[in-house]
């Protein structure tokens, strides 16, 4: 099996490693450095809606060279831009090409945390993640005893880093439970035959404890894959191949995202109401730099930013806004897309991505009749926006929507009352709130959760009780569930699946997804 052969080549590696650099200098070095970031990491994971650690790899054994232009520091880079929740770095030499410098390299590059991706067979090479600037490393359940498992675990703690627990079957989900995994891989990828099949995950979701993360590792290569594992219950995804033979990374993750409940909640333009999103985690945020109740001005946004979590895209809202003033903005990292509700042309818009180096959503207000050059401008743009007036709070006819053709948006008078059936609305649009995440004019930190947990957990009984959330109504009976995981958006018995009706997390629900 090929596993054994990599195993047996890594432990041949590591006897040379030491004889090298000895054990007690290994450990003193990494012991030296403090803890990891390892927090970091599980938090990534662990966070609201869908994370994505994508993998920095240049070759595999079943596919060969990946990348025969491979820059990992550039690649890395452009994984971060793109809000990877976290990056995998392959260090594996010899079957997978990777390399230790690789690692050393994009830990020192990005900020984003980083997971040692290699067959750990000694505690020598935890100590060498550390000092590599891992916040994580993998280690592999069918490689180790449990007693090794555990005992692992144990020292990576003590490093400060996050150990990614991965999976194949259900004894091996056991061992890795009875051992204390907190983070849990399920290899959708048999290493003996290098078969892929999703429904794995599927099949062991339902064994694993709420209150333990899930990653699904392989075999993720379209929007329908990630949509599919989120059903069922998956907290991240581990994004290799797909993402390494992408000329364009940042849109390519953005494909993946395309199918997934996401929301953003608008016109947050107080320390407070970026606190509340931190504990909230919306996909986007928007900071308002035009003439409105919630508007901006660029030193409040940079402050703002600066406190926002890095793992939240903040949105910059103009309307017929100087052109040089937005870039700055952008240049500045204060924002990372631009949102336009006023006249802009075609060739603005045009203009913006190019000299922003940001990708641009077009707003096309609904309440009037937009023009060929309203729509001119929204084609040239990377996101379309339907609205009914900026911040009017005023609700469109979701029956009656034009199709659009890209990835785009929905706002206009959704709130907690009918998020349900926002969320139903065919196309996937992005939810975009303002005043529905207010009361009294002010964003509400309570409302801004309810929604967001709400969004997140559409659909995934297992994400909505990690939420907090309690599910009715969705499933007769728990055959029901296992039966579902086969038949995509269907149930049991062939039919579409109703809509999750979500109540009120309560106190009872908070401790047992805790």
């Amino acid at each position: 099996m090929i596993l054994d052969r990599i195993a047996h080549q890594t432990r041949q590696r590591v006897a040379a490693e030491q004889a090298a650099l000895p054990l007690a200098e290994m450990r003193r070095r990494a012991e030296a450095l403090g803890l990891g970031r390892g927090a970091d990491f599980e938090r990534a994971l662990a966070a609201g809606g869908l994370s994505f650690i994508c993998e920095v790899k240049r070759a595999s054994p079943s596919k060969g060279l990946i990348a025969a232009d491979f820059d990992p520091v550039s690649i890395a880079r452009q994984y971060a831009a793109a809000g990877a929740s976290a990056i995998s770095v392959l260090t594996e030499p010899e079957f997978f090409l990777g390399s230790d410098d690789y690692l050393a390299q994009i830990a020192a590059a990005v900020t984003t945390p980083t997971l040692r991706k290699d067959f750990v067979v000694d505690p020598y090479q935890i100590y060498q993640a550390r000092t590599l600037g891992a916040a994580a490393v993998l280690l592999i359940c069918r490689l180790l005893s449990g007693t090794q498992l555990a005992d692992w675990l144990a020292l990576a703690g003590d490093l400060g880093l996050a150990c990614l627990v991965e999976t194949h079957d259900q004894a091996e989900i056991d061992q890795a439970v009875t051992a204390g995994a907190r983070l849990i891989g399920v290899n959708n990828r048999d290493l003996a035959t290098f078969q892929v099949d999703l429904a794995l995950t599927e099949r062991l979701a339902g064994a694993l404890p709420d209150q333990v993360t899930l990653v699904a590792e392989s075999g993720v290569h379209s929007p329908g894959d990630v949509a599919r594992l989120r059903r069922a219950g998956v907290d991240a995804v581990l994004v290799g191949e797909r993402l390494m033979t992408a000329p364009d990374k940042a849109q390519a993750l953005d494909q993946l995202r395309s199918e997934l409940p996401r929301i953003k909640l608008c016109g947050l333009s107080r320390p407070q109401d970026v606190a509340a999103a931190n504990q909230a985690r919306p996909d986007y945020v928007g900071f308002v730099f035009a003439p409105s109740s919630r508007q901006v001005d660029p030193d409040q946004a940079s402050r703002l930013r600066a406190q926002l979590d890095p793992g939240i895209a903040a949105v910059g809202v103009f309307v017929d806004a100087d052109e040089s003033a937005i870039a700055q903005l952008g240049a500045a990292g204060t924002i990372d897309l631009i949102q336009l509700h006023g006249q802009e042309s075609a060739e603005q818009v045009a203009r913006l991505r190019r000299t922003a180096g940001l990708r641009v959503i077009k707003a096309v207000r609904l309440d009037r009749s937009p023009g060929p050059e309203v729509w001119a401008a929204a084609a040239a743009a990377d996101a379309v926006l339907l609205d009914a007036g900026a911040g009017s709070g005023r609700r469109l006819d979701w029956s009656d929507l034009p199709v659009i053709d890209k990835p785009w948006f929905l706002a206009g008078g959704i709130d907690l009352d009918n998020l349900d059936q926002a969320l139903q609305v065919p196309g996937h649009p992005v939810l975009d709130l303002s005043s529905g995440a207010e009361t009294a004019g002010a964003k509400d930190p309570a409302k801004m959760i309810a929604l967001t947990a709400r969004t997140h957990a559409w659909g995934s009984p297992r994400l909505a009780r990690r939420a907090g959330w309690a599910v009715h109504g969705l499933y007769a009976d728990s055959s029901a569930y296992a039966d579902s995981s086969e038949g995509g958006d269907r149930d049991w018995a062939g039919r579409r699946q109703a809509a999750p009706v979500l109540d009120a997390p309560s106190e009872t629900a908070g401790k047992e997804s805790s």
